[in-house]
């Protein structure tokens, strides 16, 4: 109610029965053509495309552009003059397509095929009443109005439109969706893509034979998945179209590697602006592949400011609108920035007997298509004549009827890719086949020829009607296609179009790909990309990490654009553009790329590298000197210097510090079950044999001179050679009994340790029982303990015969070494743990060496006169 209110008040009655718009705007049908029927189909197309008005002031009464102005206002002209934006002028006059021309012959040609077919609709004669929308909705909402309400500026009346075809630009249709759906009004788009027309509850009224843009943008997405590229750029209109495009490319993007680099927006309203911002935009951006969803006239000003500025590195996706545009292919200062552009295409199919229409088009046979007159004077230069009269107000000649568009090659006879015009032609038909449904056409088929055809009287069929069957239609297009709708919409089949060069370099697009449902069919050798390279173009934020390192996503930017960081040791990659790197096994180690993993090298104290070297050198040569003191006191065995200090304990002595030299070269070489073992063992008897040696030199110095003393002369017989010689047996076999015990029990073992980072395995001699490794270290640490303490006791005995100081300084070496071995041992990795402990038993055995026979040999060697029991005896 309330639209028919508003347009009574849109108009005013006058007393002679004329109705006038009140903004004294052209008549409505002073651009368009019509023809009456029994059933009249509406059908809107943009054959105008007005420039933009920048006075959005508010301040004045807006001005409206009549869609037949060729000059622009004053006004305009004069505020783009004082912006110094003349470049872009012949850009943004009113611009006359010849592409809709096509597209509105295609409404009559299938109507008059219909009405010539006596199987599809017998005996309804379809009319049509095609009107401008100059890509307005003013424009738009007020044709529409007029079609249903019959109207067409005056009082004259013709039937009202039971259904409308179009919109071409998304937004206009969700507009007028908006304004029939609740007049139950249906309307089939034959260029409306917006992904928002899809919704059922908002838009029941809405059909299309076009497929939704979340088709063409999961194309694009596809298609930037499939070369690479995960940091495009988008430029769009500002308006449900590129807007919603835009939304859905995320969409389908979404848990995907694909980022937006940016999005800039072109709003015909203030187009040099946004051109200027988006141009900027592109040029400051790493990404080389620009997604373009824009009408045609836009994306050319778009494009020739970014050529102006020579920006001519970057690769386009096209979307359907532009994909396919003689005026953008036909440009030849756009040839540097547009070729190896790729393009979503509507699918484009025949139209048979269309061309020779086409062809046969004349004023004379259509006298109020006020179009073809304007079609005629931009493509002969002169004015059709009516009735001998011009009937133009172009000032052309008049023409002189024997113009023909045989042999004209335009966008209106063009019928090589018919893409929109297909799908207005399957607009028409399928208004058709649901009229045919509708009214209960019957024709004579097959099974029953006699059955006469007919349908029933179309003056009773109300809009609602037409909506239920369109949304239930199905059948057979002229090609042998199955064409219905499913929700509103059709099957999505797009072509994949390449800007080519072709002869004379001009620039022609290829059919290098198809998607049909979800699958995308690229040729992929077919491609030429920009500067006619076979190269696909990059375009990334961050160029994929190599193996051996992983993503890290900066913070604050997108996913796609990140740092990639080595994999850390022990840890590899084999996989470009991982999130993560992955733990070798245990017995594996990363190479140094960190690419894969190989085995670890086993490292153990070797008899070939250089501390095992010097190591078993410093022990051979304790023992050569060992025994080269033993072969001197032999030799010197009847000397009172040797008789002195118990010449039979100190060959033992020296035996036992042999041992303790030799036993550290066990410990060199890769660790085996019996090596383990016999390194502890022999460690802790040779050692436990020299301590026990010195212990009862000790007190056999202790008991000699404490036996001078009057009453202690018995002292001496308890301790004789018998009692020293079982002394050092019990303190050696109590080492033994602890050591197999010990070896017994819980013997140590060779370990494969992994738990240390690095590239190798260390092999080592676990101790097994740690208690039993204790007690032995802890048994030889007892002895030394008392051997020190006795020592310590017997300091004040005589100087020449005192072999206590010798044996307390021994001591304190001895503790010293073996007190810094236990931090030094656990803190040594690996096979310096062992070198520690040979360092200790070397360090400790030379200590003993060094202090107790040392001064017995300077004297025997150096200093024989002193070698005298005179001198021994003198104090």
């Amino acid at each position: 109610l309330l639209l028919w209110v508003g347009c009574e008040v849109a108009l005013g009655i006058s007393q002679d029965n004329r109705c006038v718009y009140l903004d004294n705007a052209e008549h409505l049908d002073a651009v368009g053509l019509s023809q009456d029927g029994d059933v009249v189909l509406g059908a809107l197309i943009n054959f105008y495309l007005l420039p933009p008005t920048l006075d959005l002031s508010f301040t004045k009464e807006p001005y409206l552009q009549s869609c037949s102005e060729t000059n622009l206002n004053s006004n305009i002209l004069a505020s783009w003059h004082r912006k110094k934006e003349l470049h872009f002028i012949s850009k943004l006059l009113t611009v006359f397509q010849e592409s809709p021309v096509q597209w509105a012959q295609a409404v009559v040609f299938a109507v008059e095929e219909i009405n010539r077919n006596p199987y599809l609709l017998p005996g309804v004669r379809l009319g049509y009443r095609i009107m401008d929308s100059c890509t307005r909705y003013p424009h738009s909402l007020r044709a529409v109005m007029s079609m249903i309400s019959g109207g067409n500026g005056t009082c004259e009346t013709t039937r009202p439109a039971k259904l409308i075809i179009g919109d071409s630009a998304s937004t206009q249709c969700i507009i007028l969706s908006r304004v029939l759906s609740p007049l139950r009004v249906p309307m089939i788009s034959y260029l409306a893509t917006c992904v928002c027309l899809s919704n059922r509850r908002e838009y029941p009224n809405f059909f299309r034979t076009i497929p939704s843009d979340m088709y063409q943008a999961r194309t694009m997405a596809q298609m930037a998945k499939r070369f690479g590229w995960t940091w495009v750029g988008a430029v769009v209109e500002e308006n449900d179209y590129g807007l919603q495009a835009v939304q859905a490319f995320q969409e389908e993007t979404k848990g995907t590697s694909i980022c937006l680099a940016f999005v800039s927006t072109l709003l015909r309203e203030r187009l040099v602006k946004d051109v200027d911002r988006a141009v900027k935009m592109v040029q400051s951006s790493s990404a080389r592949v620009i997604m373009v969803f824009a009408w045609y006239v836009d994306v050319e000003v778009f494009l020739t400011e970014l050529v102006r500025r020579n920006v001519t590195d970057r690769q386009f996706l096209a979307s359907e609108i532009w994909s396919t545009s003689s005026l953008l292919l036909s440009n030849p200062e756009l040839f540097t920035i547009t070729e190896g552009t790729l393009g979503v295409a509507v699918r484009s199919a025949p139209i048979p007997g269309f061309e020779k229409h086409l062809r046969e088009l004349h004023p004379s046979r259509y006298p109020q298509d006020t179009i073809l007159r304007v079609l005629w004077e931009r493509t002969f230069g002169c004015s059709p004549v009516q009735n001998n009269m011009v009937v133009s107000q172009s000032g052309l000649p008049p023409c002189s009827g024997k113009e023909s568009l045989e042999g004209i090659q335009n966008g209106v006879t063009d019928v090589s890719n018919l893409r929109a015009t297909y799908n207005v032609y399957l607009a028409v038909y399928a208004a058709a086949h649901a009229l045919h449904s509708l009214l209960a056409c019957t024709v004579p088929t097959s099974s029953d020829p006699t059955v006469s055809p007919r349908c029933s009287s179309p003056d009773i069929i109300t809009t609602q009607q037409l909506l239920d069957h369109l949304k239930h239609l199905n059948f057979i297009t002229q090609l042998g296609e199955k064409f219905y709708f499913q929700d509103g919409e059709i099957p999505a089949v797009y072509d994949i179009v390449n800007w080519q060069k072709g002869p004379g370099g001009t620039l022609q697009y290829v059919l290098i790909g198809r998607l049909e449902g979800p699958n995308l069919i690229l040729n992929n050798s077919a491609i030429k990309w920009p500067g006619n390279s076979n190269k696909v173009p990059v375009s990334v934020c961050t160029a994929e990490c190599p193996q051996g390192t992983r993503k890290v996503i900066k913070k604050g930017l997108p996913v796609c654009c990140f740092d990639c960081l080595p994999c850390a040791e022990g840890e590899f990659n084999n996989v470009t553009g991982s999130l993560e790197c992955y733990r070798c096994p245990p017995e594996f180690w990363s190479n140094h790329l960190r690419t894969a993993c190989v085995p670890r090298e086993i490292e153990y104290l070797s008899f070939k590298e250089t501390m095992g070297i010097s190591l078993m050198t410093v022990a051979a040569c304790g023992a050569v000197t060992t025994a080269a003191v033993g072969v001197v006191f032999v030799y010197y065995r009847q000397t009172p210097i040797v008789k002195a200090n118990n010449s039979e304990l100190s060959f033992l002595l020296l035996l036992s510090l042999k041992l303790c030299f030799l036993c550290s070269l066990v410990f060199v070489g890769q660790p085996s079950l019996w090596s383990c073992r016999l390194q502890q063992a022999a460690f802790g008897i040779s050692f436990v044999l020299c301590i026990s040696c010195i212990l009862v030199k000790t007190i056999v110095v202790l008991v000699a001179f404490r036996s001078a003393r009057p009453g202690s002369a018995a002292l001496i017989k308890w301790f004789g050679p018998g009692q020293q010689r079982g002394s050092v047996l019990f303190f050696t076999c109590i080492q033994v009994i602890i050591c197999a015990v010990w070896l017994s029990l819980s013997p140590p073992f060779p370990h494969r340790n992994l738990s240390i980072q690095g590239s190798k395995v260390i092999l080592e001699c676990m101790v097994g029982s740690v208690t039993g490794f204790s007690l032995v270290l802890g048994y030889i640490g007892l002895l030394a303990a008392v051997c020190f303490l006795l020592a310590f006791f017997a300091r004040k005995l005589p100087d020449n015969f005192n072999e206590a100081k010798f044996i307390t300084f021994s001591m304190l070496i001895f503790c010293a070494v073996w007190i810094t071995f236990v931090p030094a041992y656990i803190s040594s990795p690996g096979k310096y743990s062992v070198a520690v402990e040979i360092f200790a038993i070397l360090a400790s055995s030379f200590g003993l060496l060094i202090c107790i026979f040392a001064p017995k040999c300077y004297i025997i060697l150096l200093k024989p006169e002193k070698n005298t029991k005179k001198f021994l005896m003198g104090k």
